[in-house]
């Protein structure tokens, strides 16, 4: 059987795509981790010849050939770059903890919508103060090889929201969705006063609160800071995971809706 040439590589659909830490130029050869070799070599059976995607959120997207698929490592060579590195726009998740599948889904769904970090917060009314920080950062890896986008989000350690809206640039708007509250706006409304031409160069924060919403108290101080905008999210009472959703597909759509036309 006749070994596929690099240019026969370069046409042929990538078998995965991975992020890896190691500099992407022309020729460069680099061997894959444990975990990312066996996926190649026993879950996908990938062989010799085969293409994979690369991407380390600085160089773009390379197209790499699989050089060799050893019992230790999977080395690669990249043979071309397919897409130029992009800015990532500069939005925060700030989210208050669930349960184990719902706080991995709630990471997973900011991943794939594009924010640069994601932030657990403690409130009076978390439901769950046990965040596994390595699986989180893992499910946010696997969002952002499979969505297709050129950088990795960060996951930051869970904090306090009163330690969190502390230490807050005050030229950043963070946007907190409230269930409830006197002082509340359409989320759309407060993207057209706080984004009106996109995206801020200061960038955006987004905040949502746990199931049962935000305590009184919690409730008072985000009115009081000059930089917080609470929102609402419509009429119906959504799960926190859904919020999250909701609030992100809101502002993506926002922002895409003022990109210039290509």
């Amino acid at each position: 059987m006749t070994k596929p040439s690099a240019s026969d590589s370069q046409a042929a659909k990538p078998r995965a795509r991975l992020y890896v830490e190691a500099d992407l130029s022309a020729d460069a050869q680099l061997a894959l981790d444990k975990d990312q070799s066996h996926y190649l070599r026993s879950v996908l059976r990938a062989q010799e010849g085969q293409t994979v995607g690369l991407f380390n959120g600085r160089d773009g997207q390379w197209l790499a050939e699989i050089q060799t698929i050893g019992k230790q490592a999977v080395t690669l060579r990249a043979v071309a770059q397919t897409r130029a590195q992009e800015a990532a726009a500069s939005i925060w998740l700030c989210f208050a903890p669930l349960k184990k599948d719902t706080t991995n889904f709630a990471v997973e769904k900011a991943s794939e919508a594009g924010a640069s970090r994601i932030w657990p917060v403690l409130t009076r009314f978390t439901n769950s103060e046990r965040v596994k920080l390595e699986r989180l950062q893992a499910v946010a890896k696997e969002a952002a090889e499979q969505c297709e986008r050129l950088s990795l989000p960060h996951v930051e350690a869970p904090r306090r929201l009163d330690q969190l809206l502390a230490d807050w640039p005050q030229d950043r708007p963070l946007i907190a969705c409230a269930e409830s509250g006197s002082q509340r706006v359409a989320l759309l409304s407060a993207l057209a006063e706080l984004a009106p031409e996109g995206l801020p160069s200061s960038g955006l924060g987004l905040l949502v609160g746990p199931e049962g919403g935000f305590h009184a108290d919690e409730l008072a101080l985000l009115q009081r800071l000059p930089f917080v905008t609470c929102v609402s999210l419509g009429q119906r009472i959504l799960r926190a995971e859904t919020a999250v959703a909701v609030a992100l597909g809101g502002l993506q759509l926002y922002l895409e809706a003022r990109q210039p036309p290509q």
